[in-house]
């Protein structure tokens, strides 16, 4: 799981300060309407008289009305953008107000100081700084543009200076709380996403779950299920109009219904399998209430096939452990006692009517022997090394080999293909063990009674353009009820066979991303079809 994200955006967290923004417009909004107040109002005279009558009074109407833009904008665009015209308007029109209005001025400075505040509260330590400088700086000014004038009115330079302090102190408590206030947004944004992607993950996890889960409320409704439940439940019980669209679980599953209501009333499960429906596997519910004291119960769906195919796998590879080291104890015995029969064959000493029971040691020997192999190739299960094999020559190749090496009589065995090349990725040791079981399965059981095996191994592309190999026998078939077992370890139907041929084959076949499967021929005889990857597939890492 992903131990963090990343940082909130400064967009993102400047966009929590939008309410503060309104505030401070809102605010600037008053300082422009009061100044109207005063000049064109009936209080004019408490303020005594303009310096600059006409100059004051256009001061003030201009100030209000860019006041007023800035309150209908000033929830839209960027929040740093309108602090700075914010600011930068009311340190214009505040300085030239003070001196326009000197009467007023002391009051003006101070309504100027939390206009300084507020944008040190919202601009990031620097900006709100540099606004109070500003300030200081324009009262200053003003002071002097005032003194150098002749216009004097006993003022003296303590007082914008004490103004300047004011500011500059308001700007740096302003500036830490606002630097505060962004970082705890940022951090509740973050922990925010942080919820979100946790829930996220485990609603995912949950959805994938190969255990069904249902939430039932107390009166029987489906409130949550995963993807693994619904494919069990199926389609019994659609949405009831009368039960605010939940499905009713009585409906979509009863007998589940009752074993929910038993466990509520005696309070002991029935882990019994249960089949939900007829074409769906076997499952073990669980009950478990939501909490304590809660009327909404958990239901967990168990796959009975998921638990018996991990048991096969665990039964599978124990028995193959001790098939492997039984089978290599077996081996060495049966390696001396074939070299006692080759050797006594050589003698001239033997009558010829004990040289059919040599033939028959001989003969018991290589069928102990195949067996042998056949179950350490089970236990050893090497992993695949895919190649680009053509397999219009491999195949051609492969099946001069084995009439070389096994001598088939009046059997026949051939190759055929429909395109000149067949590039595959494989690996051709795998391909050719599976091959040669395959061919040894329908010369052996592949042919009508009394008559010769005729097996062909055809190399084509199936539909969707991916090679494909079909081993082809003219026999008798195999029936369905055999068919839906072939591939299943030690399955035969033979009294001299091992049943791990088909599955070795097919692992083999597993191991190269390809697959084995047996096709019925509408015409009579079988065969069985591997499947393979194309030369531009990928190989495994």
């Amino acid at each position: 799981l992903p131990s963090g994200l990343a940082p909130v955006a400064p967009a993102d967290a400047d966009s929590a300060l939008r309410r503060e923004l309104y505030f401070f417009t809102l605010y600037r909004l008053l300082e422009a309407a009061l100044l109207v107040l005063f000049l064109f109002g009936p209080v004019e005279n408490l303020i005594g008289a303009p310096r600059h009558d006409l100059f004051a009074r256009s001061l003030s109407l201009s100030y209000l009305f860019i006041a007023s833009l800035l309150f209908v904008f000033g929830r839209r665009g960027d929040l740093r953008a309108q602090v700075f015209a914010g600011i930068a308007c009311d340190l214009f029109f505040g300085i030239l107000s003070i001196h326009a209005l000197p009467g007023a001025g002391t009051g003006i400075a101070l309504m100027l100081m939390f206009n300084v505040g507020a944008a040190a509260l919202l601009l990031p330590t620097r900006f709100g700084i540099g606004a109070a400088i500003a300030a200081c700086l324009g009262l200053v000014g003003e002071w002097l543009w005032t003194e150098l004038g002749n216009e004097a009115l006993g003022r003296t330079v303590a007082e914008p200076v004490m103004f300047a302090l004011g500011y500059l102190s308001i700007a740096l408590l302003t500036s830490t709380l606002g630097r505060q206030m962004r970082e705890s947004q940022e951090l509740a944004e973050r922990r925010g996403a942080e919820a979100a992607n946790y829930a996220e993950i485990n609603e995912l996890i949950i959805r994938r779950m190969r255990t069904g889960v249902l939430l039932v409320d107390g009166e029987g409704r489906l409130r949550l299920a995963n993807e693994a439940a619904m494919l069990l439940l199926g389609d019994n019980g659609e949405h009831n109009g009368g039960q605010h669209g939940h499905r009713v679980l009585a409906i979509a599953s009863p007998e589940l219904s009752r074993r929910l209501g038993r466990w509520r009333v005696e309070g002991r499960p029935d882990e019994s399998p249960l089949r939900l429906a007829p074409d769906l596997p076997e499952v073990v519910p669980r009950f478990t209430r939501l909490l304590a004291g809660s009327d909404q119960t958990l239901i967990f769906l168990d796959d009975t096939s998921l638990v018996s195919r991990r048991a096969e796998s665990i039964t599978l590879a124990a028995l193959g452990r001790f098939s492997a080291s039984l089978a290599h104890e077996i081996r060495n015995p049966l390696a001396a006692i074939n070299y006692a029969v080759q050797l006594l064959e050589e003698s001239r000493d033997i009558a010829v009517s004990d040289r059919r029971l040599l033939e028959i040691i001989r003969q018991q020997g290589s069928r102990m022997n195949g067996i042998v192999e056949n179950v350490l190739g089970m236990a050893r299960r090497e992993p695949a090394k895919p190649e680009h094999v053509e397999l219009m020559g491999f195949v051609r190749q492969f099946v001069d080999e084995y009439r070389a090496i096994h001598p088939i009589e009046q059997d026949t065995l051939r190759a055929t293909g429909a395109h000149a090349q067949a590039p595959a990725l494989v690996d051709p040791r795998q391909l050719h063990q599976a091959l040669t079981v395959l061919v040894h399965n329908a010369l052996t059981y592949g042919r009508q009674p009394g008559e010769p095996a005729r097996v062909s191994v055809h190399v084509y592309f199936d539909d969707v353009g991916l090679p494909a190999i079909d081993v082809l026998d003219r026999g008798p078939g195999i029936p369905d009820s055999v068919a839906e077992r072939l591939f299943r370890p030690f399955f035969t139907t033979s009294a001299h066979g091992t049943g791990l041929g088909l599955y070795i084959a097919r692992e083999l076949c597993r191991a190269n991303q390809a697959s084995l499967d047996y096709v019925p021929v509408p015409g009579g005889g079988g065969c069985f079809r591997i499947r393979l990857a194309g030369a531009s597939a990928l190989a495994p890492a």
